[in-house]
């Protein structure tokens, strides 16, 4: 069965895209621990991100990049923190959170709850950074 990270590849279930190349999708995590906060997936399913193929990892990590220097255009940060935790979702996948302090990526605390308007709006001034 297709993760709900393929589903929204496939177009099955909506997303807030904030990039895409042929290989790779970012979208907006939809309960977020800060504004900003958008997922990095390869497109080609795999469940842990260290059976991805180097060259391909590689490539993701600069897909990243190029989508953290957007976020930082739109979200006044220290930086732009990365994790990978993989055990949320069977489908590898990057986390890039605007950060002001080290608890700004503590998984722990509550998800902010933003309204599909505010989304929209913030997934299109990353697009457009």
């Amino acid at each position: 069965m297709a993760s709900i990270f393929s589903k929204i590849v496939q177009g099955e279930i909506p997303s807030y895209k904030v990039a895409e190349s042929d290989r790779f999708l970012a979208f907006l995590d939809i309960m977020p621990l800060r504004k900003g906060h958008v997922l990095v997936i390869p497109k080609k399913e795999t469940d842990y991100i260290f059976d991805i193929d180097d060259d391909e990892l590689g490539d993701m990590m600069v897909f990243a990049k190029t989508v953290a220097k957007k976020i930082e255009k739109v979200f006044e940060c220290k930086r732009i923190g990365v994790t990978v935790i993989g055990l949320e979702v069977p489908h590898a996948h990057i986390h890039l959170i605007p950060i002001n302090s080290l608890n700004d990526m503590d998984f722990s605390q509550p998800k902010l709850t933003l309204e599909s308007d505010e989304l929209l709006s913030i997934a299109e001034q990353i697009s457009n950074a």
